[in-house]
C-alpha cells in the first residue's frame, strides 16, 4: 500500500504500517585510511541514497528501518579503504576524478546488494597527514631553490658569452686601427692631435682667465708702475 508520493507503507496482517521514505536522502561519511605510499588520508564522502521500493519488506526484515545507519558507514569505509590503497598520495590529487569514479562504481555495486540505490556520490573533503604536508612544502622549497640556482647559472653563462663577444669586438677594432695606422702612417695620428688641440682651444676660449697673444707680433700691456 502506498501513502503519498514518496512514502511507502508496509503492512503485515493487523500490525501497524511501517513507513519508509523513498526519496533521495543525503548522508556524509568520514573515513581515515592510508594511501599506497603509506600516507594518512582523511576523506569525507557525501552520498544521496534511497531504498529500492520493491525490496522494502526484505530491507525491513533483515536490516530494520534504520538500514542506512547499519549499512552505509560500513560499506563506505570498506570501499574507500580499498580504492585509496591503490593510489599514491600525489595520485589522489592529480587523478581525483578517476579516484571519485572508482569509488562511485564500487560503492554503487556494493550498496545495490543491500537494496540501496545511490543517486549521487562525491568526495567533499580530502586531506593528508602532517608528514605529507611537510614533505610537499620541502619539495616546493627545493624546486624554488633549483629554479633560483638555474637562473644564476644561465645568467653567468650569458655574462660569459657577452664578455667573450666584447673581447672579440675589441680585438677586431684594435686590428682595424692597426691596419689603418699601417696604411696612412702618421697622418691619422696628426689628425687626431689636431682634433684634440681644436677641442682644447675651444674649451679655453670660454674661460675669462685666458688671454691669447698673437704669434710673432709685439703687444703693449698697460701694466701699473
Amino acid at each position: 500500500k502506498q501513502w503519498y508520493q514518496r512514502r511507502v507503507a508496509i503492512t503485515a496482517g493487523i500490525q501497524e504500517p511501517i513507513i519508509f521514505d523513498i526519496k533521495s536522502c543525503p548522508r556524509s561519511v568520514a573515513v581515515k585510511t592510508g594511501s599506497k605510499d603509506l600516507q594518512t588520508v582523511d576523506l569525507t564522502l557525501r552520498i544521496l541514497f534511497h531504498p529500492d521500493p520493491t525490496l522494502l519488506p526484505s530491507i525491513y526484515t533483515n536490516l530494520g528501518k534504520d538500514y542506512d545507519e547499519r549499512i552505509l558507514p560500513s560499506i563506505v569505509n570498506e570501499v574507500l579503504k580499498s580504492v585509496v590503497a591503490k593510489y599514491d598520495a600525489s595520485e589522489l590529487i592529480t587523478q581525483r576524478d578517476a579516484v571519485s569514479q572508482n569509488v562511485a562504481d564500487n560503492l554503487t555495486a556494493r550498496a545495490k546488494t543491500f537494496g540501496i540505490f545511490l543517486d549521487d556520490i562525491s568526495i567533499t573533503h580530502l586531506t593528508f597527514g602532517q608528514d605529507f604536508v611537510r614533505a610537499v612544502e620541502s619539495k616546493q622549497v627545493a624546486q624554488q631553490e633549483a629554479e633560483k640556482a638555474r637562473f644564476h647559472v644561465e645568467k653567468a653563462e650569458y655574462e660569459k658569452e657577452a664578455a667573450i663577444l666584447t673581447a672579440e669586438g675589441d680585438a677586431i677594432a684594435a686590428k682595424m686601427l692597426s691596419n689603418a695606422f699601417n696604411k696612412v702612417g702618421d697622418s691619422l695620428i696628426e689628425l687626431r692631435k689636431m682634433e684634440a688641440a681644436e677641442e682644447i682651444a675651444r674649451n679655453l676660449s670660454y674661460s675669462k682667465n685666458v688671454t691669447y697673444l698673437p704669434k710673432d707680433k709685439g703687444m703693449l700691456l698697460n701694466l701699473p708702475a
